[in-house]
């Protein structure tokens, strides 16, 4: 006797739920996952973030330098002195009146 329906058999539904199952969960983990498309936009961003801050605190090491080279045994910059010691020290000359 032959089967004149045109049911699917179990195994072929069962192949294509378990395939359809697979590429969801790999397309997934390709979009969200720990190496997917949303953390590396995220990676580019902070990258850009990180350079800026890095560009920042290159500057400051710059000045940095530039005011202890001014200040040093070498070359003093009295104007340099002058304000530091004012700001430091809160020394004032003799000829300035302080408002408080």
């Amino acid at each position: 006797m032959s089967r004149s329906e045109k049911r699917p058999a179990l195994a072929v539904v069962l192949y294509f739920a378990v395939t359809f199952s697979l590429a969801m969960y790999f397309t997934f983990a390709a979009v969200q996952g720990d190496f997917g498309l949303f953390r590396r936009v995220e990676i580019n961003a902070e990258l850009v973030e990180l350079r800026a801050e890095r560009a920042r605190l290159l500057a400051q090491v710059r000045d940095m330098r530039n005011k202890t080279h001014r200040l040093s045994d070498d070359y003093l910059d009295l104007d340099l002195l002058d304000q530091q010691a004012r700001d430091v020290l809160g020394l004032v000359r003799s000829d300035e009146l302080v408002f408080r």
